[in-house]
């Protein structure tokens, strides 16, 4: 199961950023939100979401295991185990993944799904 979103219907609200980092952090810090919008403009002039496929490349390279699936398949990092070492944030295919000024452990996304129903245009969903 992964988070999808589909590009062509994104506004560029920012809502989901919002969401993410309030549910997660209890701060309105888009910043350390668990996924990311990518603006192209002036040319075309379109928002693309980015965010975790749950692909694993940050469980493979990581050199203290402290990335592990759980039992939804969701990729989750155990704080008590990361070094910040950086090594899955520069794997991320998608570079979703990233370390914020906060903190040493690495933020992505653990699929909670809370940014899925701010979504007004529906960019957001689960796939299995």
């Amino acid at each position: 199961m992964y988070l999808t979103a589909d590009w062509k219907k994104c506004t560029g609200c920012r809502l989901c950023l919002s969401v993410c980092c309030l549910c997660h952090f209890d701060e309105a810090n888009p910043k350390k939100a668990a996924l990311a919008i990518d603006a192209k403009f002036p040319e075309p002039g379109t928002f693309h979401p980015r965010v975790c496929d749950q692909c694993g490349t940050c469980a493979s390279v990581c050199p203290v295991e402290a990335i592990s699936r759980n039992k939804d398949g969701v990729y989750i990092i155990d704080s008590e185990k990361c070094t910040g070492c950086g090594a899955c944030v520069e794997a991320c295919p998608l570079k979703v993944m990233f370390i914020h000024e906060d903190s040493i452990v690495p933020i992505k996304c653990d699929l909670c799904k809370e940014c899925i129903p701010v979504c007004s245009t529906r960019v957001l969903s689960i796939k299995e």
